[in-house]
């Protein structure tokens, strides 16, 4: 039987007990862990019921003392949740299957798309029983004989785990595809949980998005915006959202930053959190943004999908192609305390739990072979340096960069890459890094570096086997550069979030976000771009002009009435002194995002027929409408020969031609005019 690590486990204890008592301990003088460590050692197996299992026909129970799940057999939907006097945290007028449950979404080969498949089991299985953990399996198998039936040719074993004196559950997923079934696209994959709607109002995302919530009827009873997900709350039970846009989208975050969201009730105070602990099985790196919660009161766990990426990120399986992937373990956390008036501690306790969870992975309790513990895993370290000669003589460090190993791909390959693992870590100020239990497997080390355009990738394949540890070594990324920088505009960051955001429109504001760092987040500023430039578009002058004011952080087509969209063309002026007459120039033009978009570059000629550069039709991103700030990043390095330049005076026109709705556009990350080589 496995030991018990308390230390691990005190912030659920207290979840139980009221985060008052957490306070209360960590009142004591931080300096001696004394009195803290004989606090625990007096903490006794018997203090804590057993985990007992019930059985029946229909449901399983599952009950450690501090709560009680129940799930439905052989479904496997999560029918009800028994918490600290409240009988059902899930709303249970919702349908059995509409509560707790696990989707995908897929597309048939005969060009159906968009399916929504429910998960739904066909066999139960006790996978391990015993005083201090349970864990059940509800799986499904598909078979070639359901080949055109409307369900998705995958099996799914889906596992819940109940651990003694621990406040919550544990839960997690095996995909598998066996070789030889049809080919599938797959869209989406997510878990998710419909609380009581009379109970949860209060909705946490992180230290500063948090708020009061409207209601599913407050929406329905709403004005309808540009598109389902958006409406302005015009008739509220709680007058504090009247007025106020309500849209899910408001509410993402990227992956690296959503480890704990959740919801809180005041009656009784309690708390309902999805924890995160790694990111090794979601898709398209760190910065891929993903839903969190929603009106509803919704909670999501979301494990791959197509937002702020498009077709790009689908699954794409052909033919006969096998895939096995593990989908968690995520912990569904609970805590409560003893007064409404504490309930912001229920937040902060969350975040504890949330760094204990993290401190523990990967988890060692798990009972399926699929899913590695720490002994079974590698490590990678290493050193990133930076080449840039028109920067410094010497290499540099390459700060805080972004370093991963994710499916051996082309450069940048990682942020469309969802079948595989990918295991990231960020630099230090010295540019070393050290990328930690990392699953056996083939993987290409890449990495970006913020302030340094474009990206790097390894050419070396990286094999990991049980234990090994690979050190690397001083690794060195040469940038895309042809020459020295005569001007730039921006932060080479992979987002717009330097550029101007502008206010939104008074009537359409969420105050969430008023004088927040995620102002972009504010829905409609898109059509702020035609209030600020009625009739002629944004000139940039450089040395003149300041991105931070002058700089729209969106390139958006002019709508006009709400009938018509415009194409528009922004000019970039600058001076060139000693033009050289024998080399090319290269302007570096970098896209934080783009969404059925087209950007043609015309270097003083703003008729030239064809432009001189055209991207093409790029981008299905949708990052505009869903308040992203970013997408998928996309860098051109455009050859200009210099009899497309004059001595002095120049203008280079960006225009986005396509004009079929208001959000198709670009938002740039960063551009640089370079000289040609040596000048």
């Amino acid at each position: 039987m496995e030991k018990v690590n308390w230390s691990r486990h005190w912030l659920s204890l207290v979840g139980c007990l009221g985060v008052n008592l957490l306070v209360y301990f960590f009142l004591i003088d931080c300096s001696d862990k004394a009195p803290l460590r004989r606090i625990l050692s007096n903490v006794k197996d018997k203090e804590f019921s057993d985990v007992k299992l019930y059985t029946h026909h229909q449901q399983v129970v599952v009950d450690n003392g501090l709560l009680q799940v129940i799930l439905s057999r052989p479904d496997g939907d999560v029918l009800g949740i028994k918490y600290n006097g409240i009988s059902n945290l899930l709303e249970d007028r919702n349908e059995k299957d509409d509560r707790g449950y696990w989707d995908v979404v897929w597309n048939q080969p005969d060009g159906r798309e968009g399916i929504v498949e429910r998960i739904a089991g066909t066999k139960f299985k006790i996978v391990t029983e015993h005083k201090d953990q349970v864990e059940l399996s509800f799986s499904k198998t598909w078979n070639v004989s359901s080949h055109g039936k409307g369900s998705v040719p995958l099996n799914v074993d889906r596992r819940y785990i109940l651990q003694r004196g621990i406040s919550g559950y544990y839960t997690y997923a095996i995909f598998e595809r066996v070789e030889g079934w049809p080919k599938v696209d797959l869209g989406q994959i997510r878990a998710v949980f419909k609380l009581k709607k009379d109970k949860f109002h209060y909705m946490a995302l992180s230290d500063d998005k948090q708020r009061i919530m409207p209601t599913q009827k407050d929406r329905e009873n709403s004005q309808a915006l540009a598109y389902p997900e958006a409406v302005l709350l015009t008739n509220t039970t709680n007058p504090r959202v009247r007025g106020e846009v309500d849209d899910k989208y408001q509410y993402s975050s990227e992956v690296k930053d959503d480890k704990v969201h959740g919801w809180i009730s005041l009656d009784p105070p309690v708390g309902f959190w999805i924890i995160t602990p790694s990111e090794e099985f979601r898709s398209a790196g760190p910065t891929k943004q993903e839903l969190t919660s929603h009106v509803g009161p919704t909670a999501l766990s979301m494990f791959m999908s197509t937002h702020y990426s498009g077709k790009d990120l689908e699954m794409k399986f052909e033919d006969r192609e096998p895939w096995k992937k593990v989908f968690g373990p995520i912990f569904v956390y609970l805590n409560s305390v003893s007064s409404k008036n504490d309930s912001q501690k229920l937040w902060e306790d969350a975040t504890k739990q949330m760094s204990l969870e993290v401190d523990s992975w990967p988890y060692n309790f798990t009972e399926s072979s699929d899913f590695p513990s720490v002994d079974q895993r590698g490590i990678v370290s290493g050193q990133l340096l930076i080449r840039d000669q028109y920067i410094n003589k010497r290499l540099i460090w390459g700060r805080s960069a972004y370093v991963g190993l994710a499916t051996p791909g082309e450069v940048g390959s990682w942020q469309r890459e969802s079948k595989g693992y990918q295991f990231w870590t960020q630099a230090d100020n010295e540019g070393h890094f050290v990328i930690k239990n990392v699953r056996p497997g083939d993987y290409n080390l890449y990495a970006w570096v913020p302030g340094v355009i474009g990206d790097y990738k390894n050419d070396t394949n990286i094999t990991i086997k049980p234990g090994w540890e690979i050190k690397l070594g001083a690794l060195v990324y040469e940038p895309p550069r042809h020459g020295p920088t005569l001007w730039e505009i921006g932060i080479p960051d992979r987002t717009a979030a330097e550029f101007y955001v502008p206010d939104p429109n008074p009537s359409l504001a969420n105050r969430l976000y008023n004088n927040h760092s995620e102002k972009f987040r504010q829905y409609g500023l898109w059509d702020r771009y035609a209030d600020l430039y009625h009739d002629e578009d944004l000139i940039y002058t450089i040395n003149v002009s300041d991105y931070r004011k002058d700089w729209f952080f969106a390139h958006v087509n002019r709508n006009i009435n709400n009938r018509t969209y415009e194409s528009t063309t922004w000019q970039i002026k600058f001076e060139l002194h000693n033009l050289n007459k024998n080399g090319n120039y290269t302007l570096q033009l970098a896209l934080a995002s783009a969404s059925a978009a087209e950007v043609q570059v015309r270097f003083n000629d703003a008729s030239a027929q064809p432009a001189h550069f055209s991207t093409g039709f790029i981008g299905r991103d949708n990052a505009i409408a869903r308040h992203g700030i970013h997408g998928l990043y996309w860098l051109y390095s455009i050859d200009a020969t210099s009899n497309l330049f004059h001595e002095g005076n120049n203008t280079i026109y960006l225009r986005q031609s396509r004009s079929g709705n208001t959000f198709q556009g670009v938002m740039y990350d960063y551009l640089r005019l370079e000289g040609p080589p040596g000048a």
